[in-house]
């Protein structure tokens, strides 16, 4: 077979890197490259994005390591019987070109994961090789977050977290039914066990740069995690509910979410057509309730139909209080932040905003328009000092008032 040079390398393995989501600059520690120490910084744009053709934003450089693996994933492109070209780069290419990107301005971090080469123990090492090398040779500062190996060893995960940013350890579907028909090599106990192993690791940090300021930072944009949606038969409600579980087992700080994508010769138990990109994006939605609106898992799931599947025409919020609309209206000169937050088309700028002004005086309907979007969608959930929705969120056609409209796309827009 002939030798591919590191440009066709990079072709293989950073298209074959699209397909993972779970990536994002936020969170971590500021440190930087002024006075002349070091190379790279966390500070100002972050990692810059690029595209996938399907519209979701990714970070460069995001590469594999290498694209071989000896698992048989059926949702992986680069499952062990994928009818695809193999290409792998050596631990001082990725350093090389991290490097070489970072001083060109393309890139302020690297994102790296791989397929599994020889065994789970031997990939992982090769990934921590990268990250050592470039934190304590080159001492580089940019963002790092590395993708562990499935069934590595608990001490090569934990000496990831000394030199990454973030490190993610993917569930990869959200039941353990999905994931032995799915990923007969993977195991869902062991994934769990990797995810305690470095919640108590990231804990462990923390304490001791506490204790002592020289401690080195451990993963201070902590671990995450990523499920694929709509390849198996879960519904939203289940995604939810694991997504919750997740949370509050592990202390994850994201969990992503990644619609499947359809792959070249996909295998027979896939479903033949990708899931609307929408549902992805009402999942971060509910995601969002969750962790910033106060919404817990079970209501979340309320607002789904019977069939557990989140409305795709209107946000889970939405959705929520027009299943529930005994909650409304409320009045923004008297509720506090916990029902405000409930009401659909505040958010939680809007509703600090609120909570601010009403100290001075009584809040009208102009007053609360002017910190929306769209008053047509919050007046029938509020009072004001000048307005109450006189049964209007009785009415049989609430929705159709205050659903988004359908709207004909322009052919010819950029």
């Amino acid at each position: 077979m002939a030798q591919l040079d590191t440009r066709q390398k990079l072709a293989i393995l950073a298209d074959a890197a699209k397909y993972d989501a779970s990536c994002a600059s936020s969170g971590t520690s500021k440190r930087d490259s002024r006075g002349g120490k070091g190379i790279g910084s966390t500070e100002g744009m972050g990692i810059c994005h690029a595209y996938a053709p399907d519209g979701r934003c990714i970070s460069l450089l995001k590469i594999l390591l290498t694209n071989s693996c000896i698992f048989d994933c059926h949702y992986c492109i680069n499952r062990k019987s994928s009818n695809v070209r193999r290409a792998r780069f050596t631990v001082e290419e990725v350093v090389h070109l991290t490097l070489a990107f970072y001083k060109r301005n393309y890139i302020e971090g690297l994102f790296l994961s791989s397929g599994i080469i020889r065994s789970s123990n031997y990939t992982m090492e090769q990934l921590v090789e990268v990250a050592r090398q470039l934190r304590e040779v080159h001492d580089f500062r940019g963002y790092i977050h590395l993708k562990t190996i499935p069934d590595a060893d608990s001490e090569l995960v934990r000496q990831a977290g000394l030199h990454a940013d973030r490190v993610s350890i993917n569930v990869e579907l959200p039941t353990e039914r999905g994931l032995t028909t799915l990923a007969p090599d993977k195991n869902g106990a062991r994934i769990e066990g990797a995810m305690r192993d470095m919640k108590g690791a990231i804990e462990d940090g923390r304490d001791a740069r506490q204790k002592y300021k020289s401690a080195p930072r451990f993963a201070p944009a902590g671990q995450s995690t990523q499920m694929i949606v709509g390849a198996d038969a879960a519904s939203d409600g289940d995604i939810v509910t694991r997504a919750s579980q997740l949370y509050d087992r592990f202390g994850l700080r994201r969990v992503y979410y990644s619609a499947f994508s359809p792959i070249p010769s996909p295998s027979a138990v896939l479903p033949l057509k990708r899931p609307p990109l929408m549902r992805e994006h009402r999942l971060y939605q509910s995601d969002w309730l969750m962790r910033f609106y106060g919404f817990k898992p079970k209501e979340v799931v309320s607002a789904a139909g019977e069939d557990g599947m989140l409305p795709l025409d209107i946000d889970p919020k939405l959705a929520w209080a027009l299943k529930f609309r005994d909650a409304f209206p409320v009045d923004v000169n008297r509720a506090p932040r916990e029902q405000l937050l409930r009401i659909p088309g505040l958010g939680t700028k809007a509703v600090k905003r609120i909570l601010r002004s009403r100290r001075w005086r009584s809040l009208t309907l102009d007053d609360v328009a002017r910190l929306t979007v769209s008053v047509s969608k919050v007046r029938p959930f509020i009072i004001t000092a000048d307005w109450r929705p006189t049964f209007l969120t009785d009415r049989s056609d609430l929705k159709a008032l205050v659903a988004p409209k359908e709207q004909q796309l322009d052919l010819f827009a950029a």
